[in-house]
């Protein structure tokens, strides 16, 4: 019988108490989720026969990480600080994890957007080591066999990504694992999911993209992407295979493009506990910052209307969740689409294109579009003239694209203007928030994708609040594992919604910030995922109560508030059992 390199210990809650080394040696320094480093106490040096694999002094995990942070503020530029911070966590996930949470809102835009980005362009340059799973054609049909021997099977969350709509850079190849990375290391900081929880997946379906095919370093699977049927089959062949070795895991859908996205979440929303945090997550935060901007303008939602800048998934999804919100506020369901307009690069979205699925719902009669006369009518700035445009929001990916006169023209259809841009990575946003405020005379209300210092207007710093999906997929994530429920659904992003925006304090209200800071990242986190465990009881998709714990909440929604509580692991070393 094959002996487990290491087993953790969990308690009543499921939570990681202890670990039960099994190696000898200098192997035990080979596991990153075992490995102190230096912090190994002298007791456990002669324990694990570590005497002389290792120098002299002892070093508490403070020390350590007063030496990371050293480190890391001696590296030239954001991407050599994500290198340094990537390659600690191959060594040492737990020291990895309490660097980044002695500064969350310092160390997020490194371990995600804007810097992933940039990671993941240079995937086949800085490769180190090999984090996560990549499936290609050439092992697809092995993938039971390959997640059966992923070192860790305690998972309780995947990323998965097939790498085409990575960001606003697009098709990747297989350059798309650093965001299913990133996004898992968000899962740790923010809902407190153990590293030795997580697992991060490549479906590396070959690419399209011809400065990687031509790359002589490009570590992918050399080929164009497989498409129509071949790569329905590839999928298919993973998903059996996931829900056979991790039946009980959330699978999060991410970087999926178009079409593609909205397919496999439907195809498979019944076979895998999955949902896509490009179409629900971004719907939800973005409906977050909404809400507060209506608190700050003192409006409804229902007398607003919106314009999606960017009609591929994360638009669409934005649009989708705005719907959703109008109906629950008394809209009826075709009057809440008729003040939502979608646009892509041929202009607002009208019902006499050949459209993809995904696009029809919002797409617009032009017969009922007075100002559009001929093609060159179709302009972001006549939707917004004419449709008397109030909440103008960028999935688009097209820097610069909300100029001074497209501002301009919503602020003239409402005193506050809704201004959104938030395209990833920040090289990508339509507008600077600097100059929306300029444009506006500090009018406008701003969130942004990426992080943006603060602007300095009327002899007052305003805090740009961040609209990202980091403030809503881990708590979900939380609250599924935590309730147990055997599917994710839509109203789960609503709730999400709901709690990050309630999150926000009153003074930020009253300075018009639309989002809650980054340092409380870990707090909202757990208010969402109360939240939606607490659908899930309300909804009764709970029938196997939560399957990593020993507690159990039995439906009742103060005692899973509990085990949300107490699941939530923070980085420390833990004593050999």
């Amino acid at each position: 019988m094959e002996i487990n390199h290491y087993e953790f210990v969990y308690g009543e809650f499921g939570e990681t108490l202890g670990v039960q080394i099994n190696l000898r040696g200098s192997d035990v320094l080979r596991f990153n989720n075992i490995s102190k480093g230096t912090a190994f106490t002298i007791a456990e040096r002669i324990k694990l026969k570590l005497s002389g694999f290792l120098p002299a002094r002892v070093k508490t995990i403070e020390d350590q990480i007063k030496t990371s942070l050293k480190v890391i503020e001696e590296k030239k530029n954001e991407i050599e600080k994500f290198i340094y911070i990537r390659s600690l966590y191959d060594r040492n996930v737990i020291l990895a994890h309490a660097v980044i949470a002695s500064d969350v809102t310092k160390f997020l835009p490194i371990i995600y957007t804007p810097t992933v980005g940039l990671a993941c362009q240079q995937y086949s340059a800085i490769y180190r080591r090999a984090n996560g799973i990549h499936f290609f054609p050439d092992n697809i049909d092995y993938a039971e066999y390959i997640l059966r021997n992923y070192t860790d099977q305690d998972i309780r969350i995947a990323v998965v990504t097939d790498n085409q709509g990575i960001l606003g850079i697009g098709d990747q190849g297989a350059g798309g694992l650093p965001i299913c990375l990133g996004k898992l290391m968000l899962y740790t900081q923010g809902a407190g999911i153990a590293p030795w929880h997580c697992l991060p997946i490549s479906l590396d379906v070959g690419t399209d993209n011809e400065e990687l095919l031509n790359d002589p370093n490009y570590l992918g699977w050399r080929h164009k992407r497989l498409t129509g049927e071949e790569y329905y089959t590839f999928l298919e062949k993973f998903v059996i295979a996931f829900k056979k070795i991790f039946p009980l895991a959330l699978c999060q859908w991410e970087d999926f493009s178009k079409q593609t996205a909205f397919t496999i979440r439907d195809k498979y929303y019944n076979e895998v506990i999955s949902f896509n945090d490009d179409i629900q997550g971004t719907g939800s935060v973005v409906l977050a910052g909404i809400l507060a901007a209506m608190k700050v303008k003192k409006e409804k939602m229902t007398d607003q209307v919106y314009l999606v800048h960017g009609a591929g998934a994360g638009g669409v999804g934005v649009a989708d969740q705005i719907q959703t919100e109008l109906v629950e506020q008394g809209m009826g369901e075709k009057e809440a689409i008729a003040r939502i307009f979608t646009l892509d690069s041929r202009g607002v979205v009208t019902s006499d294109r050949d459209l993809e699925p995904y696009k029809i719902k919002f797409s617009k009669d032009p017969k009922t579009l007075a100002w559009l006369k001929t093609p060159k009518d179709n302009t972001l700035l006549n939707i917004i003239k004419n449709e008397k445009v109030t909440v103008l929001i960028g999935t688009s990916g097209q820097p610069g694209c909300f100029t001074k006169e497209i501002v301009e023209a919503v602020g003239e259809n409402t005193g506050r203007p809704v201004i959104l841009p938030l395209s990833n990575p920040t090289v990508k946003a339509e507008a600077i928030p600097k100059d929306v405020f300029e444009w506006t005379d500090g009018k406008a209300l701003v969130a942004t994708g990426s992080p943006f210092d603060p602007v300095h207007h009327n002899g007052k710093d305003h805090r740009i609040g961040q609209m990202n999906n980091s403030f809503v997929f881990p708590g979900v994530g939380l609250g599924v594992v935590a309730s147990g429920a055997t599917e994710v659904l839509p109203i789960f992003f609503s709730a999400a919604a709901h709690a990050v925006a309630e999150f926000i304090s009153e003074e930020d209200i009253t300075n018009g910030i639309l989002c809650p800071p980054l340092d409380q990242f870990r707090e909202v986190s757990l208010e969402v995922a109360k939240r939606v465990g607490a659908e899930a009881i309300k909804a009764n998709i709970t029938q196997k109560d939560c399957a990593f714990s020993k507690f159990k909440h039995n439906n009742d929604p103060e005692r899973l508030n509990t085990l949300v509580d107490k699941m939530c692991w923070n980085p420390r070393y833990y004593d050999q059992v």
